[in-house]
Order: structure tokens, then sequence, then C-alpha cells
């Protein structure tokens, strides 16, 4: 703010001496200048302190009358984002551009007003427009390519790891670029990179719970859930309230199969209202009820959350699964039929495939054989044959007396089980001898 003071004294200066002959003094002139001045600092002095609203107040009386002062117009932006009026913040930078199209400070703070806002392209624009400024201060620079990082993070991670290295080029290396670059790597696939930047944010700021889970995240994707469960102890210690530690301390525990000790944590979470009502605990903790076949507590939990999600279809594909756990298949089937229906919105074609799976299954127990060859043609867009598709398929086809397809099914399943499955595979073998003597 300092340095817009001193450019736009610079201005208000020069403005002066063009519109009076040199070594002449208008009275008039002199009077309105000391009560502008008198003014601004009021205003400057209100921003110290915090007040914004008596700034705003002061500093939009004063854009009136001096509208093509950077200053004014800036400090007016800068107010008004404090009182959240982000579109009177918007025109007073957008006013100051007018009059200095050269000026950073601004045209970062409108660019990082249109990111907040969601504004994407019109952000990357003014920010890109700040970083490659050679004329603006390192500090600008720099904190307009940490921002362009923050906005191509999930869809430009390649661009975004650039202007990372960027930044640090110009300003040196921060906490933030660290943990930034640890989350860059880790949705990259590079574990071992974001494992090292996730220890060194660590080793910056030993509470920074980002940093913490995200560490724990790696560890426990690498098979390593002894070591992910001791990065989260402290923090998990000094913050039990934090729903981030808590949930995954819950999913390393749930990796290690011991659902036990995951339950209580969330249990815990849960009870304070503040958490009580958030989907994705409540979610997380019914998978983990029907971990630990409490079938009915995950049943309550889901029909709760499907309540108010009544189009996800994963929330359908966990409720159909545990209604066929407790033996309701007529029930799990209506669900799953649902679930498949909205294949669009399932998150990968994955566990479309899956849910068309345990669709076909609940059929299978719901007596319903053309169900069955129905959910599997479906599953078999997206995923390859298994041994249980293939079996569920055989029994169809024996069930509807098309004995021809069901032997070749049964045999297409014996050759990949290899004893993976020995009731089915056990049933398999004495169909195949039933359906010899049936030809």
């Amino acid at each position: 703010m300092r340095q817009m003071a001193f450019l736009a004294a610079l201005t208000f200066a020069a403005s002066l001496a063009a519109q009076m002959p040199a070594g002449t003094r208008d009275a008039a002139d002199t009077s309105r200048t000391d009560a502008v001045a008198a003014k601004l600092h009021e205003a400057e002095a209100a921003l110290e302190r915090a007040d914004y609203s008596a700034a705003a107040n002061t500093l939009k009386l004063l854009s009136v009358e001096r509208p093509k002062d950077t200053q004014i117009l800036y400090d007016l932006g800068f107010a008004d984002e404090r009182i959240n009026d982000d579109e009177g913040a918007a025109k007073a930078y957008a006013a100051a551009l007018a009059v200095s199209p050269d000026l950073a400070e601004p045209r970062l703070a409108l660019g990082l007003l249109d990111a907040r806002a969601g504004r994407t392209e019109k952000a990357h624009a003014e920010l890109n427009a700040v970083a490659q400024s050679p004329s603006a201060a390192p500090q600008l620079r720099a904190r307009a390519l940490r921002a362009l990082a923050q906005l191509d993070e999930r869809t430009h991670p390649a661009d975004a790891r650039e202007d990372i290295l960027a930044a640090v080029k110009l300003t040196g290396e921060t906490p933030a670029d660290v943990a930034l670059s640890a989350a860059l790597a880790d949705r990259a696939g590079d574990r071992t990179g974001a494992e090292a930047a996730y220890r060194r944010a660590l080793n910056l700021h030993p509470d920074d719970v980002e940093a913490a889970t995200g560490l724990a995240h790696i560890l426990e994707q690498g098979n390593r859930a002894t070591e992910a469960e001791t990065v989260l102890a402290a923090p998990l210690k000094a913050h039990p309230t934090d729903p981030r530690l808590v949930s995954q301390m819950a999913a390393i525990y749930a990796a290690e199969g011991k659902p036990n000790d995951a339950i209580p944590l969330l249990v815990q979470l849960r009870s304070d209202p503040g958490f009580a009502a958030d989907p994705s605990l409540a979610r997380q903790l019914a998978r983990l009820y029907m971990l630990n076949n409490q079938n009915a507590e995950a049943e309550h939990m889901f029909r709760a959350t499907l309540a108010q999600n009544p189009q996800d279809p994963t929330l359908l594909d966990d409720l159909g699964t545990v209604l066929v756990r407790q033996q309701k298949y007529a029930e799990a089937e209506a669900l799953l039929t649902k679930a498949v229906s909205l294949a669009d919105k399932f998150p990968s074609t994955a566990a479309f495939g899956d849910a068309a799976g345990h669709l076909a299954f609940a059929a299978s127990r719901a007596g319903h054989p053309n169900g069955v060859l129905q959910a599997l043609r479906l599953r078999a867009t997206v995923l390859p044959n298994s041994g249980p598709s293939l079996f569920l398929e055989a029994t169809a086809y024996d069930t509807l007396k098309q004995y021809k397809e069901a032997g070749r099914l049964y045999r297409a399943f014996l050759a990949i089980a290899g004893g993976q499955f020995p009731d089915q595979e056990f049933q398999a073998r004495h169909r195949l001898v039933a359906l010899e003597h049936m030809k």
C-alpha cells in the first residue's frame, strides 16, 4: 500500500504542475489539495486500525473528487474487499487500471478477486499479466505466480508446478510452496516426490495439518500404515476434533482391517454439532460399520445420507450392498437398478461396473435371471469378466434352461477360478456333471 501511495503522490504532483504555470500557485487549488490530503490520511488511518467501513466511506467521497487518483482508487478497492463488497472492489481496481494500466498492484488485486469469484479466464489473464511484467516488483510477480498455481492445481498440474518453480526463483521457497508442491506431486502420482515434499513441509512447520494428512495418505497408499499412524499420532492428539486428521486416521485403521479402532474416532467427532451433519463423515462411518458387519447401523446411516443426496449413485450402491448382506434382495435390486441408471454420475467407469456387478448379484438372489444377464451386459461395457461375474452368468443361463451356454460359462469360470471360490467351484463341477446327463 505504501508503494502505491508513493506512486500516486508522484502522479498527483505531476498533474498539478501540468495545470499551473511554473512559479505560480492558486490559493483555491492549495486549499483543495490540503483537504484531499487530510481526508486521505484519515482514510489510511482507518485502514491501519482495520475500520474498513469508515475507510470505504471516506474513500468513496474522495474518489468522486479525484476520479483519477490511483492511490485513492486502490485503497477504496482494498477497503471494499474487507467489507465483502466485491463488486465495489472490482470497480475500484478496474478504475485504477484505467488510469494507469501498467500498475501491478491493482491488477494483481483484481486477478485475485476474480479467482475467488470463479471468473477463472479473467483471473488467468490478469495474473499472467502481473507475472510476466518486467516492471512489477518480484514479490508481486511471485504472488501472481502462486495464485496461478492454485488456479491450475487440479486442471493443469504441470503448469502449476512450473508456476511454483518460477515463484521460488523470484522470492525463495515458502512453506506454502512446499505444501503445494507436495499436493501436485501426489496428484501426479509421484509418491516419492510427494513424500519428500510433505516431510520438508513438516520440518518447517511440525503443526501443519495438511502436510501431516497428505504424508499419511501417501504412506497408506504405499502400504506403510504403521508409519502413517505415527505421522498422525501427535497432530491428532493436539487437534482431536480436526476432521481432516480424524478422517485420515479412520481411513488408515480401515485399510488395516481395524474398524473397531476407527469407528469411535468418527462417532466422537460427529457428536460435535458442527460435524454431525457432514455427509462425507457420515458416509465414511457407514462404510466402517459395513466393514465391521454392523449392517443395521450402516443401513440407517446410508438411508439418512441418501435422503440428502437421492441422486448419488454411489450411495445407492452402498445402501443396496448393505441390504443384500441383510437378505433384503428385492429392495436392494430396486436401489441398484436406480444406481446403474445414473451411469454418467459415477466417479469412474470402474465404479459403475462394480455397481452393475452388485445388481447382478442382487437380481440372482431375488430370482431374476434375466435381470442378472442384463446387469452383466452393462458391467461388460466397462470391466472384463471375472470369476464371480462368469459364475453369475452361468447360473442365470442354467436357471433359464439354456444349458449349452451355462456349461460353456461354468467351464470358463473354472478355468480362471484357481481355488479362489471353493464353494462355487464345487457347485460348477457338479452342475457340469449333471448337464452332461441332460444332453
